[in-house]
């Protein structure tokens, strides 16, 4: 069974937290299965995004597995912002936590990359 989503994100920003990486929660999904994205401020006006994997992935029943968005490499604030938006319409239950780091650190382990530009 997979950590419930409000667990992960607690563990996750507690994460970012010792690792002195400013994080924070900007949109509260639910607490049981929410999809959970990360957005990766580079500080420079653009950022990584990285989401769930597909239902399917190798190990995705015990444990989340990443993906890169929109093509892995770094894209404009609001082009990231506009992807989340579509999503959120999709599913109105998802996570997003955004954190900020010039070295580009996600913490999230393995990501496959994955191209959905």
């Amino acid at each position: 069974m997979r950590v419930k989503s409000e667990l992960w994100v607690r563990a996750y920003l507690r994460r970012c937290y010792a690792e002195n990486v400013p994080v924070a929660v900007v949109r509260h999904g639910d607490d049981a299965a929410g999809a959970i994205f990360i957005c990766v401020h580079l500080l420079d006006g653009t950022v990584r995004l990285y989401g769930p994997a597909p239902a399917g992935a190798e190990g995705s029943e015990h444990e989340r597995r990443w993906v890169t968005l929109l093509g892995g490499e770094p894209v404009p604030k609001a082009q990231a912002e506009d992807y989340l938006v579509r999503q959120w319409q999709y599913d109105p239950d998802l996570w997003i936590v955004e954190l900020e780091d010039r070295a580009g650190r996600h913490f999230l382990g393995e990501v496959t990359p994955k191209n959905d530009r």
